[in-house]
């Protein structure tokens, strides 16, 4: 099969690999969507894991075949079948230890394996025609309906870890929040504040995001690069009960500190690469109250609401893609995703086989619309 492999920084290659072979309980998936993430694009950037890997996380596609034997769980079972369109999730934590005790999922050891892989060390393997999905990662698989598209699959994901940071924050109705950086997380940030009666500003470098974010829910936007936007934002928002930053700049993060009220939040989401360091006044965590904190990755128990949240289209994703390259393009893709302009916000990556953006119909199913093969039952799995 075709897979684009990480060779080193910045060094994608499109290859001939084998097709992975799947093991009891697992499913081979033939790939169809896979979107480009930002922290794949740090890895490939600054070559911060070691090479060969396949990366791609953001994944949806057809389950192409399952192993067997299969095994029923005693409850809470769910079923996949050959032909059924899923969207995946590389990552389910253990439920078990400390970290998961106090819902730190994204610290937790079980968490950080990678359970989907096209070859080589596991890696999400989206870059690639054909992925392994592992037992482990089986509960965080969900179906994908069929009004909905392939597109609308792969980006569970990302709305994942947006849910996630926002149930993070202690907001009530009515509360505001400044919301830092408009792409795509931004816009989902803003989009999800506001259906949840979260007044919202938010701010940007670029005219066009600006804009967007009114639509997209924003009650005000600012440009960034204005001198003036912190007066401006303190003008039209004159309490702030948190502040959410979308994109690695230490500057915004400290002007956040100052802009936020007493007690309030403010939440980093693009700051993962470490040895970065900042000063920062302790006396407005002390004595102000203010807390810094982080959000990282997803909470696969947040999988059924997020599928209801993105395939009822209360959040409609389509909007955001703007952007989609052929597999044998994926080093173009993340080059647009790491620069991108003002035209762009989703890049995303599709197979050969489905059309523009996406198929609604199985290839595997027959006219009937029947699946031909066995089913496998997987405790926990979301539908």
């Amino acid at each position: 099969m075709k897979a684009v492999v990480y060779r080193g920084p910045d060094d994608l290659r499109l290859e001939i690999v084998p097709v992975p072979e799947i093991e009891p309980g697992e499913l081979l998936v033939r790939v169809a969507i896979c979107g480009v993430c930002p922290t794949d694009i740090k890895k490939i950037h600054y070559g911060t894991v070691p090479p060969p890997r396949i990366f791609g996380h953001e994944t949806a596609g057809v389950i192409a075949k399952i192993g067997g034997p299969l095994r029923r769980s005693r409850s809470g079972v769910n079923g996949f079948q050959v032909g059924d369109r899923v969207a995946l999730h590389h990552h389910v934590p253990c439920m078990r230890c400390h970290f998961c005790r106090h819902r730190a999922f994204a610290q937790c050891a079980g968490y950080k394996r990678t359970g989907i892989t096209a070859g080589f060390e596991p890696a999400g393997g989206g870059y690639a025609e054909y992925v392994r999905v592992m037992p482990f990662v089986l509960p965080g698989v969900v179906k994908i309906p069929a009004r909905n598209t392939f597109e609308e699959g792969a980006m569970l994901e990302p709305v994942n870890t947006v849910l996630k940071a926002v149930k993070r924050l202690n907001l009530l109705r009515g509360d505001s929040v400044l919301v830092a950086g408009q792409g795509p997380i931004g816009l989902m940030f803003t989009k999800i504040l506001s259906l949840r009666g979260i007044r919202v500003a938010a701010t940007d470098l670029m005219e066009n995001r600006v804009k967007l974010a009114l639509e997209w829910g924003a009650e005000t936007s600012f440009d960034a690069g204005d001198k003036e936007a912190a007066g401006k934002i303190r003008s039209a928002f004159p309490v702030l009960d948190a502040a959410i930053i979308t994109v690695p700049s230490t500057p915004v993060v400290l002007e956040a500190v100052e802009l936020v009220r007493g007690s309030a939040q403010v939440l980093l989401f693009a700051h993962t690469r470490k040895g970065e360091k900042s000063e920062v006044d302790f006396a407005s965590v002390c004595l102000d109250e203010k807390d810094l904190i982080g959000s990282y990755s997803s909470d696969f128990t947040l999988q059924k609401e997020v599928a209801r949240l993105v395939f009822s289209r209360r959040l409609d994703v389509r909007g955001l893609i703007t952007h989609r390259f052929p597999l044998s393009q994926t080093s173009a893709a993340v080059a647009l995703a790491s620069k991108p302009t003002p035209e762009s916000l989703k890049v995303i990556t599709c197979a050969g086989w489905t059309d523009f953006p996406a198929l609604v119909q199985s290839p595997y199913q027959s006219a009937k619309g029947q699946a031909r093969s066995r089913t496998l039952r997987v405790r926990g799995a979301t539908t």
